[in-house]
């Protein structure tokens, strides 16, 4: 771990809105404006606020002459202490993460003058904050643009109808009312990437939740791998699933008196997850056999929740993890096992994808193009036989080599992309090759670049035979 991600520990996730500022004035705009609720991610990165039920708005106005680049988060009352906290005494300067810099909420829609709250210098950003909670009964999209027209609208911004002429920045995705609300209030709403910009680019105490995170993602794959260890072959079959004739003559895999089915492995990563408290976020999957051919397919994942099926001797069993930490961040972990196997393809398919990873790593370094990683990973999966461009439902390479993580399990920069690599990017790299009548195979982690290359997030061991990971999972 580095100092600056060490350092990161002493402190929360706090936001920087400088690049927001910088849009808005090479813009030439009135100001940006996000709306959303807790489960928005860009809102949440912008607010550090968290609760899906409620409806919360950020406006970032920029600087004058006589001002201060100043950003206002629009909250409900009953949020204001934590938003506070959260959205104000986190970006200050003195903040240790322990509310030492704590302030008093704003619990109306003036902002009060007072000489610490309005000083640029207070904020980590140069961006002065502040939360507002009245007028709670309007839309968010009114409450904005109020905030917007206190700003101020000189004569020079006005149009002959008396109209601001200045855009509002906004999101790629903002709600509908509140474009509307924005138009009414005779502003004209401009779509921009600057938040899923910033987001991609993480700094270091974002790396070290994703990293926390990525060690629980770790205990739980040790736990997949030692139940699939201490699993004893036994003939006869119970829900054989989507197995075909061929699987259906393998012996099914017993654990602790029972069939060892993918839910049931599945329930034990989860309760290795929670004990090390992170969510599995519903996005656990395990698929084994012909089912581990489907990219999206397992136990637990959204494309067929209900999906449940033996695992049976000699089959690929694919274990694809995305927690989430308490702070919103994602971690990343994929492998493949496969219990009393006999080579074959499983046993290529894994040689040709532990290839494929390497060749991928080895262009992640700052400058990279997104596309060169993934076009080395499948060329070298291409080199071992297996169609790089296959489509899905075929034979071969199905799908991208990796993307970013963070508040979203899926965000910028996509590999394949248009993106270059830079340092804060945080990836998850995981090719893999797929038989619709076999099953699949896939290696995936997550990974920081670096300044001068990059460096792996919580390394977790390699190998088809599944070995007991109790102590490695102790030790994480």
């Amino acid at each position: 771990m580095s100092g600056g991600d060490a350092d990161a520990e002493l402190r929360p996730p706090r936001t920087d809105l400088s690049p927001v500022v910088e849009a808005v004035e090479t813009a030439g705009a009135a100001g940006f404006v996000a709306v959303g609720d807790g489960r928005d991610d860009d809102l949440r990165y912008l607010a550090r606020a968290s609760g899906p039920d409620r409806t919360y708005g950020v406006v970032v106005t920029p600087g004058s002459a006589s001002s201060s680049p100043r950003a206002v988060l629009l909250a409900p009352a009953e949020a204001a202490g934590r938003v506070e906290r959260a959205f104000v005494d986190a970006a200050r300067i003195d903040s240790a993460g322990d509310g030492s810099a704590r302030t008093e909420s704003i619990r109306t829609e003036s902002i009060r003058t007072e000489p610490a709250r309005d000083d640029p210098a207070a904020f980590h950003d140069g961006v002065v904050r502040a939360v507002r909670t009245g007028r709670a009964g309007d839309p968010v999209g009114v409450r904005a643009a109020a905030v917007l027209d206190g700003n101020g609208r000189g004569d020079d911004e006005r149009g002959d109808d008396g109209v601001d002429d200045r855009p509002v920045l906004v999101p790629r995705a903002i709600p509908h009312d509140a474009a509307v609300y924005l138009e009414r209030a005779g502003y004209d709403p401009a779509s921009t990437p600057v938040v899923s910009d910033a987001r991609a680019v993480k700094d270091p105490a974002e790396v070290e939740r994703i990293r926390r995170v990525q060690r629980a993602a770790a205990a739980g794959m040790a736990r997949a791998e030692t139940v699939l260890a201490r699993t004893e072959p036994a003939e006869g079959s119970s829900r054989a699933g989507h197995a075909d004739a061929d699987s259906e003559a393998r012996p099914v895999l017993r654990w602790k008196g029972g069939p060892l089915t993918t839910e049931r492995l599945r329930r034990a990563v989860n309760a290795t997850l929670a004990e090390r408290g992170v969510s599995d976020a519903g996005h656990t999957a395990v698929a084994a056999g012909r089912a581990a051919a489907d990219r999206d397919g397992g136990s637990g994942s959204t494309a067929d929740p209900g999906r449940d099926a033996a695992i049976r001797a000699g089959e690929t069993v694919v274990v694809d993890l995305s927690p989430r930490g308490p702070d919103g961040y994602h971690g990343a972990l994929a492998r493949t096992f496969v219990v009393d196997g006999d080579g074959g393809w499983a046993r290529r398919a894994y040689v040709a994808v532990e290839a494929a990873r390497e060749a991928a790593l080895a262009e992640v370094e700052p400058g990279a193009p997104a596309a060169t990683v993934h076009g080395e990973a499948a060329a070298e999966l291409a080199a071992y036989g297996f169609d790089p461009n296959a489509s899905p439902g075929e034979a071969g390479y199905t799908h991208d080599t990796g993307r970013g993580i963070g508040l979203s399990r899926r965000e910028p920069p996509a590999l394949p992309g248009g993106e270059t690599l830079r340092p804060g990017h945080v990836l998850a790299v995981e090719p893999g090759v797929y038989d619709p009548a076999i099953g699949g195979v896939r290696l995936g982690d997550p990974l920081v670049v670096r300044e001068e290359g990059y460096e792996l997030l919580a390394p977790y061991p390699f190998g088809t035979t599944p070995a007991e990971r109790e102590e490695f999972a102790a030790n994480r």
